[in-house]
């Protein structure tokens, strides 16, 4: 069969014997449900009200106290900045106290505790900022008993033990008991369960289980106090910051998986996107938040630029820190009402 042929052949298939055009016909879709079924979180760009002049630089700490104040822990001086969760300035302090700010928190007798990555220690303070205790040797970085190194995150149990993930270089979990002193440590640098790169946050539930987010291998470990490895949860993240609410549901957030690339120092670095994660104690993903990045110097209300630290209050609703975005944010919970919203004309 010639080429012409062929050709004529091909458009008569196409055009059918009579010549004519096939029309698509008009499809009639279904009127859907109109239905507020999944829970989501809008952010409220009014959130704090900041004085003049008090200002922000990256906040990688940020924690929600049980009088439901806001505790943000920023790289500027006052580095420490207390909020209401409506969003009234409450007082700060902590002006040229602290070398490289990582974290914050408060435990359940009301200490505040701050991870000075600068200063390669753990510092246990007053609400108003006056210091009670060191952990590691303020100023010098190492690796023994006394030393940390870029610590980035600690959590004290009920009873007072503390729990440092250090961090940066050390790439273990240091314990000590409620009076400082050293007790015990586990990890190192690798990728087998019970070892470490990068273990950027440590958080503790009910029942003592502590949480690693083990950043550079995008994996949360599970531990006892005791040091023993529990359990593993991959592939869902790479996680910078954790927090536990009251009903042992455990936030985190980050960047969605992802693989080293050629120049990476660190895992994440920039993230791919911004996530935020809740999960039940055994790994259950129970919620899964796509939150919009935002670009350098450029971010709008509700987008994400290296989230670094979350924070949730009694009513659900989550506080953001960001490193490139150089702010806090809230986010209010929008609960699944169930209910339909207005009907619109049928799509066609």
């Amino acid at each position: 069969m010639s080429r012409r042929l062929a050709m004529l052949v091909l458009v008569a298939a196409v055009t059918g014997s009579a010549g004519s055009t096939v029309r698509a016909q008009k499809t009639e879709l279904p009127d859907f449900p109109r239905l507020n079924v999944s829970r989501t979180y809008r952010v409220d760009p009014s959130w704090p009200k900041r004085p003049d002049g008090l200002e922000w630089d990256h906040v990688p700490g940020i924690f929600v106290d049980r009088k439901q104040q806001v505790w943000i822990f920023t790289r500027t001086d006052p580095a420490v900045q207390i909020f209401t969760t409506s969003g009234r300035h409450v007082r700060s302090w902590g002006r040229s106290v602290f070398g490289r700010p990582h974290q914050i928190k408060l435990d359940h007798q009301g200490n505040v505790w701050v991870a000075d990555q600068g200063n390669h220690c753990v510092m246990k303070l007053t609400q108003e900022g006056k210091p009670l205790l060191v952990l590691g040797t303020r100023g010098e970085s190492g690796d023994d008993q006394r030393h940390m190194n870029n610590p980035t995150d600690m959590v004290v149990s009920p009873s007072g033990d503390i729990f440092v993930s250090d961090g940066y270089a050390n790439s273990r979990v240091m314990h000590f008991d409620k009076r400082g002193r050293f007790v015990k440590m586990w990890g190192k640098l690798g990728v087998r369960p019970g070892e470490f790169s990068l273990p950027h946050a440590i958080a503790m539930d009910s029942k003592g289980r502590l949480y690693v987010a083990d950043r550079n291998n995008a994996r949360v470990q599970v531990f006892n106090q005791k040091g023993k490895f529990l359990d593993q949860w991959r592939h869902i993240l790479v996680p910078w910051g954790f927090c536990v609410t009251a009903d042992d549901e455990i936030w985190a957030c980050g960047s969605g998986p992802m693989a080293w690339r050629k120049d990476d120092v660190v895992l994440g670095v920039p993230p791919a996107n911004q996530v935020l994660v809740k999960f039940s104690t055994t790994g259950k993903v129970l919620e899964y938040v796509v939150i919009p990045k935002g670009d350098d110097g450029k971010e709008q209300p509700g987008e994400l630029n290296w989230v670094h630290s979350i924070a949730v209050d009694k009513d659900g609703n989550l506080y953001c820190g960001d490193i490139n975005g150089k702010r806090a944010q809230k986010f209010v919970l929008v609960p699944a009402t169930g209910q339909a919203t207005k009907k619109v004309a049928k799509q066609r």
